[in-house]
């Protein structure tokens, strides 16, 4: 609703400056994802940031006084998200499922994700990421592996819950281990690794899955 003369009403006005402020945020972290992917955390830089954003550095530390509160903020919201995906990938299986599916499935997944966004491999796995970072994506990994523990209990209803445990650690690794040569590569080779990997958490599981 509008004010006499066409003006936008009072109440209008602050939620207007905070979409665009939304919209700003949202610039500003597109560009440091780009940064962070091309040069890594630590060699990037505010004034980098703000030249792939298109704006002044100056706009820039109206919303984030430092590249760590930029790597922080961008690093939540990509470990949120990364959250949804594996609440929705990783849920029990039914032991009828063949093994190949739901691998597949699991990996088809976590690749779009991590190939949507480059960054999150750079930032969860560099150098020098702020304390913050990483404390949340140990958070992140310990979550991640109790819930492959639970997609996986079903596939191995024998199994001691310990031995569960350390296959699911394995799957995570090799996983972790596979995404950085798929990231390392694009086209008709990068979906030859994503077979590789493939192939090798399904050759992993499948002896230990009880037909």
């Amino acid at each position: 609703m509008t004010a006499e003369g066409g003006q936008a009403a009072p109440q209008e006005r602050p939620r207007r400056r905070q979409a665009r402020g939304e919209r700003r945020i949202a610039q500003l972290l597109e560009a440091a994802a780009s940064v962070f992917t091309t040069t890594g955390y630590t060699a990037a830089s505010t004034n980098a940031i703000a030249r792939e954003a298109g704006v002044s550095p100056g706009t820039l530390y109206q919303f984030f006084p430092n590249k760590e509160a930029i790597a922080i903020e961008l690093g939540s919201r990509l470990m949120h998200e990364m959250r949804e995906t594996y609440g929705e990938v990783l849920a029990p299986v039914d032991p009828a499922t063949p093994l190949e599916q739901v691998v597949g499935a699991a990996v088809d997944r976590f690749i779009d994700f991590n190939c949507r966004h480059p960054v999150f491999f750079a930032l969860m796995h560099g150098p020098d990421i702020p304390g913050r970072i990483a404390e949340e994506h140990d958070a992140l990994h310990a979550t991640l592996v109790t819930r492959v523990e639970s997609m996986l209990t079903p596939l191995l209803p024998d199994t001691p819950a310990p031995e569960v445990s350390r296959t699911a650690q394995m799957c995570v690794g090799l996983y972790k281990a596979g995404l950085e040569l798929v990231l390392a590569h694009e086209g008709a080779e990068r979906e030859a690794y994503v077979r590789e990997l493939k192939n090798v958490l399904h050759r992993y599981l499948d002896p230990l899955v009880v037909d």
